[in-house]
């Protein structure tokens, strides 16, 4: 079995110091995704390199204290890919990928942060030019390979994915361009969204504001994805949306595959 893990953190050490690491060493993740690291290799040397016996490979941001991600595994990669190859995002620390290729199979594990809209329409705007790039990148990278993407992908795909969808339809994040990108990556490139596939169920949540209650009144999105291709999705077996502990404003999304590495 094959247990991969994603988690916003917003700050590896905020995360830390709220019981992340115990959470780690509790779930037993043979891969875990993290993603807004907030944090530069300095910061990461010592104490993070290493998480509940799995080893971390990171894309930094060059800004402190910003984005960054990371993928924590128990497996030795064959190789390691950090950046889509794009100045601009690259910069920002938003994608690290590990590739497990053997004469059988190529198989790719990725995490990835996809930028967020909601501070103005300038980076807005950037998230459409990420968005445009990733379509490509994802149709590419399956024309050649299995793969797994884990991360906040920062879009609630259908109605069913965020409590207050009516009020929010002209909202980053639930933009009907946005949530066309995202049915374009499923119904167009062939990607599958793991978790739906296993979970039909309305208020499924894996992100909630910090104002007015969200968490207890439980108003939240489904923003943190895993986005496989189909035979590797085809494998999933069962998921689990981390509820009992808060690390971050996002919770950890937990899948099991009947595949090992």
């Amino acid at each position: 079995m094959l247990r991969l893990v994603t988690l916003n953190l917003n700050g590896i050490r905020s995360a830390a110091n709220k019981g992340f690491e115990a959470f780690a060493e509790r779930v037993a993740a043979d891969c875990m995704g993290v993603q807004e690291v907030k944090a530069q290799a300095t910061d990461v040397a010592g104490r993070f390199e290493q998480l509940a016996g799995m080893h971390g490979h990171f894309h930094f941001a060059q800004k402190k204290g910003y984005s960054g991600v990371g993928l924590y595994t128990r497996h030795e990669p064959s190789d390691l890919k950090q950046g889509i190859g794009e100045a601009e995002f690259d910069a920002e620390g938003r994608y690290v990928e590990l590739r497990y290729d053997t004469p059988q199979r190529k198989l790719s594990i990725i995490s990835c942060y996809f930028p967020s809209g909601s501070s103005g329409e300038e980076r807005q705007q950037a998230k459409f030019r990420f968005l445009a790039l990733m379509g490509p990148h994802l149709r590419a990278l399956k024309g050649k390979r299995e793969f797994i993407l884990m991360g906040d992908i920062n879009i609630a795909h259908k109605e069913i994915d965020l409590k207050n969808w009516k009020s929010n339809q002209k909202n980053s994040g639930f933009l009907p361009e946005e949530r066309a990108w995202l049915s374009h990556a499923l119904d167009k490139i062939g990607l599958v969204d793991v978790f739906r596939t296993l979970n039909p169920h309305p208020e499924q949540y894996t992100w909630w504001s910090n104002r007015g209650q969200a968490w207890a009144k439980n108003v939240g999105w489904r923003l943190d994805y895993h986005l496989a291709t189909p035979g590797i999705a085809s494998k999933a077996l069962r998921e689990h949306i981390y509820l009992e502990q808060r690390f971050s404003d996002h919770a950890p999304v937990v899948i099991d595959y009947d595949f090992t590495l």
